[in-house]
């Protein structure tokens, strides 16, 4: 395919219904963005030739008309020495060369033309590869960030299956069920201190009495006045 084909296909191309339709759109604009700097390569070079020709037929041109001065001057030189011959001769040879200038002319416009279309595709082409570039940006950053999710998701699956995750629990249930434990312990330790609280208080209230009936049976032993 010639370089001005692909240009043709590239500057056509709708890249977003391509990478729609993609199976793997990163790897397609990699293939895209270098398709494209390869041809721009190719275009830039096909334009520094135009460029190049065009200054040679310019250059050639400048000649000619130099020399079809010259010629003149030789015919009117001719002329007054009385050399109607030469100065015929001289004339034929202006002649022809104003005739080639008029096909340097031509040469010269569609060099202009050739290098004017070449510097429009590359700048049509330019625009296209930094929209592609662009394009190519953002899907890799989102698939760097897609990559980063999956990750982060694979590790949580792996933490939450993981042995240590499920130790974690068997002692997290362990703890809860020591921490019951023991406010069970410090209920029922609370019931029995009350209990005994109360079995005290009976067996002083005891002593008490037994101490009242010993001072009230030893005054009536006691005589009388």
């Amino acid at each position: 395919m010639g370089i001005f084909s692909r240009f043709k296909d590239i500057i056509s191309a709708n890249l977003n219904s391509m990478l729609d339709k993609a199976e793997d759109p990163e790897k397609m604009i990699r293939l895209m963005v270098r398709e494209m700097e390869e041809t721009l390569v190719e275009l830039k070079a096909s334009c520094a030739s135009a460029m190049a020709a065009r200054a040679s037929v310019a250059r050639d041109l400048d000649a000619l008309s130099a020399k079809v001065g010259t010629w003149e001057e030789r015919a009117r030189l001719a002329v007054s020495k009385g050399r109607d011959d030469l100065a015929r001769e001289a004339l034929a040879e202006k002649k022809r060369l104003a005739r080639r200038i008029e096909s340097l002319d031509e040469e010269l416009g569609q060099a202009d033309a050739l290098v004017g279309q070449a510097q429009e595709d590359i700048a049509a082409l330019e625009a296209k590869l930094a929209s592609a570039r662009e394009k190519q940006r953002m899907l890799v950053q989102r698939h760097g960030r897609a990559e980063h999710r999956t990750r982060c998701r694979r590790r949580i699956q792996a933490a939450e299956s993981s042995d240590a995750f499920l130790r974690f629990d068997r002692f997290e249930r362990e703890i809860e069920r020591m921490e019951a434990e023991a406010e069970v312990e410090g209920l029922s330790r609370g019931k029995r201190s009350d209990l005994e609280d109360e079995f005290r208080q009976l067996e002083r209230d005891e002593d008490v009495e037994r101490e009242l009936s010993s001072i009230k049976r030893d005054l009536e032993r006691e005589p009388r006045a």
